[in-house]
């Protein structure tokens, strides 16, 4: 059982910064790591994915503005958020993925003011 926990989230004005982390209880080393959103009345969606191999991939609405990156020697994701938009408020949760095994975090709330 790998056990993550996500921190970072809170209150921002359009256009401010915010940086998530996702702290993992095991090794990341091997695993897929994804930061997931999902907002008031609408289905989860994925934000951004880092592979075992550092391959990165982003949903279109946040390129060029959000980054994941992974520390493995910390077993910690994280996901900086740039120029942040109303549209960006969600609950952010962490995904770790290996073969067949996947776990989640609780989630983090992020709020953008307009």
């Amino acid at each position: 059982q790998v056990q993550l926990v996500e921190s970072g989230g809170g209150l921002v004005q359009a256009g401010g910064s915010l940086r998530l982390s996702c702290a993992a209880s095991g090794s990341i080393r091997l695993a897929a790591m994804s930061w997931f959103r999902q907002a008031a009345g609408k289905q989860r969606e994925l934000v951004a994915r880092v592979t075992g191999l550092d391959t990165t991939n982003y949903a279109d609405s946040v390129k060029g503005r959000f980054t994941i990156s992974r520390d493995n020697a910390k077993n910690t994701v994280y996901l900086q958020m740039n120029s942040l938009k109303p549209e960006d408020t969600a609950v952010y949760c962490c995904n770790r993925a290996l073969g067949s095994l996947a776990y989640w975090g609780q989630g983090t709330q992020v709020t953008v003011s307009s």
